[in-house]
């Protein structure tokens, strides 16, 4: 058998044209084949997921930071003595003595001369929440 022409999509394996079965053009006058670029593709979709990657980070560690101020007021209100049962809503004010023992009041610091630290609320779910 005579080598076919590079034009002529012959198989010689099954002895058949097959250029139907190809999933690319096979005629001469088909459009030329290109490689398009997509490393610049790459590279602008992967800066872009980049940025969304770290806000998504910095959202995290906003409301990380968030949650354990939140968990610092509690563990230092729920440390400091008080002798009454705070209720819910109310403000209560945290002073510190010269000792460095924090006490809860229901004084304002305009009523009183202690070293004021804040003021806090209560909240149904028992947290103390920062107001002043």
């Amino acid at each position: 058998m005579s080598k076919k022409p590079d034009n002529i999509v012959f198989n010689e394996e099954i002895n058949t044209y097959d250029a139907y079965l190809k999933p690319y053009a096979t005629n001469l006058s088909s459009p030329v084949i290109k490689i398009t670029d997509s490393i610049s593709w790459k590279k602008q979709n992967i800066y872009k997921a980049n940025n969304q990657f770290k806000a998504e980070y910095d959202e995290l560690k906003k409301a990380y930071q968030s949650l354990m101020n939140k968990y610092q007021y509690n563990d230092i209100v729920y440390n400091a003595k008080f002798s009454f049962e705070p209720i819910v809503g109310k403000e209560y004010h945290l002073y510190r003595r010269k000792g460095d023992d924090l006490f809860l009041s229901i004084l304002t610091p305009n009523e009183c001369n202690f070293n004021f630290v804040g003021s806090f609320r209560l909240t149904p779910d028992k947290i103390w929440q920062k107001t002043a």
